[in-house]
């Protein structure tokens, strides 16, 4: 199947959670997207299963792990966030993207739902960093790799009350600081792409959203890093009953994405760090994707105009 396909699945979602953009609810965005991520996957020739989802069965209409999804044809492991970042959608901030990941089967770490520690870099720190090294040790690391100073490396961490320590940290070291509502896996990736003005991303964030962000660092020839953080008991014993031995385990980009067949999508809901937003005009809108294959190494950036109504419309010249 052409790679180019999957991107009207994450277009049909971002479309649908755009139409949310800040109206406080978020549940709804992310109920849009799911609903039409579906039903566009439904409508593929392929026999896929979501290996990295929203939830459990019984919490449907979220794109549960395990469901089955497609017309029939090529098994593949499937990886998707209909709407990461759905605060970012309720409130109108930038950097909420519709996601997928596919693969063939077996080809993804089936990720428990539970907290992730993670670091994430560009292809030039990839190999020299690592998750157990202290902050000031990892963020020298990646000065050096990217031939600059310490105070010119900007740091990705989510804005919450656990990452007080990291924050003091990377300020103690003396590297720049952008902090984030939400949206890690857009973060990550960031890291890999010149001209963002990010260098690593740091911190603890669910570990779906690990996966995913794994997924299109393999493609983009990054680094990642984790480490699984279940915050109870019972996350703890689901990460034993998926086959986490060692939750402590440092999971490697190897654990992380099992085979080099990945192609990754993710679709601008709001206007972002790598893709723009969904623009409504007259009679239609406007998407903005980029598009991944680890195999064929190729990175596409794609605009869609997609017309809601019969009309003639204008295409703007760049």
């Amino acid at each position: 199947m052409d790679t180019l396909d999957f991107v009207k699945v994450t277009e049909a979602a971002a479309l649908a959670a755009s139409r949310w953009m800040g109206k406080g609810e978020r549940d709804k965005a992310d109920g849009a997207a799911v609903e039409k991520m579906r039903a566009t996957l439904n409508d593929m020739d392929i026999r896929g299963r979501v290996v990295i989802g929203e939830g459990e069965r019984d919490e449907a209409p979220m794109l549960f792990i395990g469901e089955e999804l497609g017309k029939g044809g090529v098994e593949v492991d499937i990886a998707v966030d209909p709407v990461e970042g759905t605060n970012l959608v309720a409130n109108g901030l930038p950097n909420s993207i519709a996601v997928l990941a596919v693969t063939s089967k077996g080809g993804l770490l089936n990720a428990p739902d539970t907290y992730m520690e993670k670091l994430a870099v560009g292809p030039k720190a990839a190999e020299v960093v690592h998750i157990d090294a202290s902050v000031s040790e990892n963020l020298e690391l990646v000065a050096n790799a990217l031939e600059r100073s310490v105070g010119d490396i900007t740091v990705v961490i989510l804005d919450r009350p656990r990452h007080k320590r990291l924050i003091e940290d990377v300020r103690a070291a003396g590297a720049k600081i952008r902090l984030i509502s939400d949206g890690d896996v857009d973060a990550a990736i960031a890291t890999a792409i010149d001209g963002t003005g990010i260098h690593v991303a740091m911190g603890t964030g669910g570990a779906p959203e690990g996966v995913l962000a794994a997924a299109a660092l393999r493609c983009l020839g990054g680094g990642f890093m984790g480490r699984l953080k279940p915050r109870n008991e019972e996350e703890a014993k689901r990460a034993l009953d998926m086959g986490f031995d060692d939750v402590n385990k440092v999971l490697k980009m190897e654990d992380l994405v099992k085979k080099d067949d990945i192609t990754f999508v993710a679709t601008g809901i709001t206007d972002g760090d790598l893709v723009r937003g969904v623009r409504f005009f007259g009679n239609g809108a406007r998407t903005h994707s980029i598009i991944m294959n680890s195999r064929s190494s190729t990175v596409r950036f794609v605009e869609t105009v997609h017309r809601f109504r019969a009309g003639a419309f204008r295409v703007r010249q760049h």
